[in-house]
Order: structure tokens, then sequence, then C-alpha cells
């Protein structure tokens, strides 16, 4: 032990971290150094093995649920806990720790879309979270809408305009919308494709569109191909990386593009998405995710699976998650198409607004046209 503890204290910290909870809150009082060392928030050895016991399913674990009353285990680690962990942790099961009014925020930032903000009022931003998320907790288990009852979503129109919509909560489906879509557009002979966006820690982000082999570039939707597949990541990805990407089916667009044409690369810096951060399956976003989760890039290029592209409107939808939301529901393929809105557990959806678009996809606020309130052509 004498020679462990010799070493630097950074060293000992990232063997520390490899320690389940139980485990270094045991070897934290073994000695003042090691608890000096495990007290530092510089250090933190606290990180790794809670984002383990989050992201393995093991927040039943009484270490996490009580960590809070530890005075070694630095503040800020209840940021990530808070963003990440279950509704039914947080609010039935977690010892709360307390926190600045400013890191509430945080929390806040970081577990919800923006357009939630609505529901702050004049509280405290811990009660707007705890308030939040006990809204959250009821609708993944009730069909109660009585506190929001219109579901608002997005359509991207293959003109370059956008529409935010909104229906009634009560019995929102979907899929009949879209297919009432289609049929005002005259597609309803092609197969509805439903893709995974991202996945966030109460919702993930849906896009409903059509695929098909079109005769003219009039019927090509860009803005829903750029949308899925954002322009140029892949160049990002592979100069820091310094390998070629060659297997994500992401490739940049260029105005020569003949199937998308006058389409340029957006003047924005790609970065992982941490406000709202995504769930584990979907942590690099916008980057793809290995793992199986990400399934938004089935195809190669400015093509989708087959050689097919998005023709039509895309519709984006807010799916609430709920515990059997992960539960095939069918014996299609799980995470695509039918599967994400037929079954149990996937007949609860939220309010997608122009905010949250924007905080999901900043590429592209400058890429629409013209953003239509209500139904319209915003002529």
């Amino acid at each position: 032990m004498a020679t462990f503890l010799t070493l630097p204290v950074e060293l000992i910290a990232d063997v520390l971290s490899e320690l389940d909870l139980e485990s270094l809150i045991t070897i934290s009082y073994l000695s003042r150094r090691l608890h000096d060392i495990v007290s530092d928030p510089s250090l933190n050895p606290w990180r790794k093995p809670i984002l383990h016991s989050l992201r393995s399913g093991q927040e039943e674990s009484v270490a996490l649920k009580h960590l809070s009353v530890r005075q070694i285990v630095p503040r800020h680690n209840w940021i990530e806990i808070l963003s990440l962990a279950s509704p039914s942790f947080i609010l039935l099961e977690a010892t709360l720790p307390n926190l600045k009014s400013e890191e509430w925020e945080e929390c806040f930032n970081r577990r919800f879309l923006p357009g939630w903000r609505k529901w702050l009022k004049d509280g405290s931003w811990k009660a707007a979270f705890l308030g939040v998320l006990h809204r959250v907790y009821h609708r993944s288990r009730t069909s109660c809408t009585s506190e929001e009852s219109w579901t608002k979503y997005i359509v991207l129109n293959r003109n370059g305009t956008a529409n935010e919509l909104e229906a009634a909560s009560r019995g929102f489906n979907p899929l009949s919308i879209f297919n009432e879509m289609k049929l005002q557009s005259n597609l309803m002979h092609l197969e509805t494709r439903i893709r995974l966006v991202v996945q966030l820690a109460d919702v993930r982000i849906l896009a409903f569109g059509t695929l098909d082999r079109p005769r003219s570039t009039l019927t090509v939707n860009p803005n829903a191909h750029t949308f899925l597949h954002p322009p140029g990541i892949d160049d990002l990805q592979s100069l820091r990386s310094n390998r070629v990407v060659t297997d994500h089916g992401v490739y940049p667009l260029g105005p020569d593009s003949a199937d998308y044409p006058g389409v340029s690369p957006p003047s924005i810096d790609f970065s992982r998405l941490t406000h709202p951060l995504p769930a584990p399956s979907h942590r690099n976003y916008p980057w793809y995710t290995p793992g199986g989760g990400d399934k938004r890039w089935l195809g190669s290029g400015e093509d989708e699976e087959e050689g097919l592209k998005w023709v039509g409107g895309l519709m984006i939808i807010a799916q609430i998650l709920t515990p059997k939301t992960h539960e095939i529901g069918g014996d299609w393929l799980p995470l695509q198409d039918l599967d994400l809105v037929v079954g149990a557990g996937r007949s609860q959806y939220a309010s997608l607004t122009w905010n949250d678009l924007w905080a999901i996809a900043p590429w592209m606020e400058e890429r629409i046209a013209n953003k239509i309130d209500g139904p319209g052509l915003g002529l």
C-alpha cells in the first residue's frame, strides 16, 4: 500500500476510478491521503463508476441512491446523475443533494428540450426540474394529457420551408397524421419510413418520411436528407480521428450535386450534443455512435438504402420513453420503421418546437428558407 500511495495523485485517481462505487467508498476511508484524493473535485475518480452504474442499469445500488450524503463526493457529479438517471430513481429512490440554483439550471438544460422551459414560470430551477420530471414520469405511465392538450411537431417541406404544426394530444397518432400528409402529396403508394434520430433521457426524436426513386429532382426533399445526414460531418470526423469513415453513410453535399442543386455545407462547427444530453446509445450525436442503437444512416452518400431518396415532407416528433418502449413490438426490424411507433409504450408524445429543432439539429437553422407557424405555404 505504501508503494501505491507514493504514486502521483493523478495516477492513483485513475486506478481508483476503475472500482465500483461500493469499493470506492470503502477505500476512501483507509487513509487520509486516499480520502484527500477521492475528495478532490479536479481528480474526481467518482465520475467513471457513476456513469457505469447509470449506463448498466444499476440504479438500485444503495451506494448510488445515497451518494449525496457523502461529503467526499464532489457535488458536480450530481449534474450528470440528474441528467441521465431514470425519473423513478430521481423522484422515488435517490436522496437528492443540495445544489445551487445555477447547478439545477444546468441539470434542466442538460436533461430536457429547450421548449420545456415553458414550465419554469416563477419558481426556482429545482422546482422546475422536479416538476417537469414529475410530468414526464406521469405521462410515461398513463394516457393523461391534461397538462399538454396540444402536441406540436415539425414538418420539413421539399421546397425548403418548414411548418410547426399541432394536433390534439388525446389520441395523437403520428402514423395517421403522416398518412394524411402522404395523401395530400399523392404519395400513398409509398411505404412510411421512420428513423430514430436521437434518444435523450426522457424522449426520443423520430422522423417520418417516404423513400422513392424519383424521375426528377422536383419531388426530392434535400432538407430531409440534410436533417438525417449532417452535411460534411464525415470530413470533420475523419480529420479528428485521422481515418476515413466509409461505413456510416454520411457524405457532404456539394453545390455540384445533381440531385441536390444549390446545397452547400453549412457554416457550423459540429460538436457533440450536450444540451440536451443524449442517451448512451447516441452519446456521439451528431456523429455516428457504434453499438446498434444509432440507425439514422442506412444508406450511402446522397442515397438511402437500395439507392432511394427522400421525397415529400419529413415529419419530426418527440416520443416519450416509457418502461416498455424498448420492448420489441412485432416481427419488424428493431429501432426502425414500425418498431418505433407500434407496440406497448409507444403511444405517448411530447411537443417539439423550433427551439428544440435548433438544439438537436443546429445546422438546419440556416437551411430552412421560411419558418411557418401553423399550416400554410408562408407566401
